[in-house]
């Protein structure tokens, strides 16, 4: 059996550290995946910013699942050296932060071009990656994203086995896959599992690609959780619930009352937490 950890994309509550952390305690989740904090995005913060944040963690007993960048998510026929550079800061804040994960994307393709024109340079890239990452003890997670190399199960495979680095994986975003009109289970799950060490928990409806809370889109979350965890999964799932557009919220069968909720990130990041633990207790999985 296996073993789900929660952890958040905390600035989809608020902007603030300290509003995050208050927030995620009221669901007994002491992890964030750090993206956006006081402001900006985490590799914008300089290492003294990054060592006073740490702080602030330590001092309220949260930890770091994953560095949230945004590294790969520049054009493929943008300027590469100073997005490496980028990179390097990056690292060395995952070393700070005390996280194994840095979240990573495989850039943005021309659009209407075959992506496959532009494998050699994606991969080339990925390599100075690698290199650059050498000794750090860091997972690079690839992010299946719309519109990157990496947007369908058959290329992110592909990146990863031609890369054939055993500190290169995958992240597994059900919603991004429906919002490429990919089967998400069985098919991208089960090409893809044998890499997959990271989960971002979001859902989306095939019909209009608008998000959902998890188990109520196409994203098949509950069939990909249950597999994960009878095989013996034990890792992240890390909420980003994309929800400030969705109809319905308050519509919804959960167990909380949203409709005495104001509006903003708390109402729509308490909704998708309590849709994923509706789905994990369904499959009775360990939630620590």
């Amino acid at each position: 059996m296996g073993k789900f950890v929660l952890s958040a994309f905390a600035d989809e509550i608020d902007a603030s550290l300290t509003i995050q952390i208050e927030e995620l305690k009221k669901h007994d989740i002491s992890y964030i995946e750090m993206r956006g904090v006081n402001g900006k995005n985490i590799t914008k913060h300089t290492v003294r910013e990054v060592k006073e944040i740490k702080n602030q963690l330590d001092d309220n007993g949260f930890k770091i699942s994953a560095v949230g960048s945004p590294i790969g998510k520049i054009k493929i026929t943008e300027p590469f050296d100073s997005h490496l550079d980028l990179f390097k800061h990056t690292l060395e804040l995952a070393k700070i932060l005390d996280t194994k994960y840095i979240r990573m994307f495989s850039f943005f393709m021309p659009e209407n071009e075959n992506p496959e024109n532009y494998e050699d340079e994606v991969m080339e890239r990925w390599h100075k990656f690698i290199e650059a990452a050498k000794g750090y003890d860091i997972i690079l997670s690839h992010e299946n994203e719309k519109d990157i190399y990496g947007d369908t199960a058959e290329r992110c495979l592909k990146l990863i086995e031609t890369l054939n680095c055993d500190y290169v994986r995958a992240v597994f975003d059900p919603a991004n896959f429906v919002q490429c009109n990919i089967e998400t289970y069985p098919y991208a799950y089960k090409l893809l599992k044998k890499y997959v060490v990271y989960f971002h928990i979001k859902d989306a409806l095939l019909s209009d690609h608008s998000v959902v809370p998890s188990g109520y889109g196409d994203g098949k979350i509950q069939e990909i959780l249950t597999e994960a965890y009878n095989e013996g999964f034990e890792g992240f799932l890390s909420l980003e619930p994309h929800l400030g557009s969705f109809q319905g919220l308050t519509d919804l069968e959960l167990n909380i009352n949203v409709k005495d909720m104001p509006e903003g990130g708390p109402k729509q990041f308490a909704i998708a937490v309590e849709a994923l633990k509706k789905i994990i207790n369904g499959i009775n999985g360990i939630v620590k």
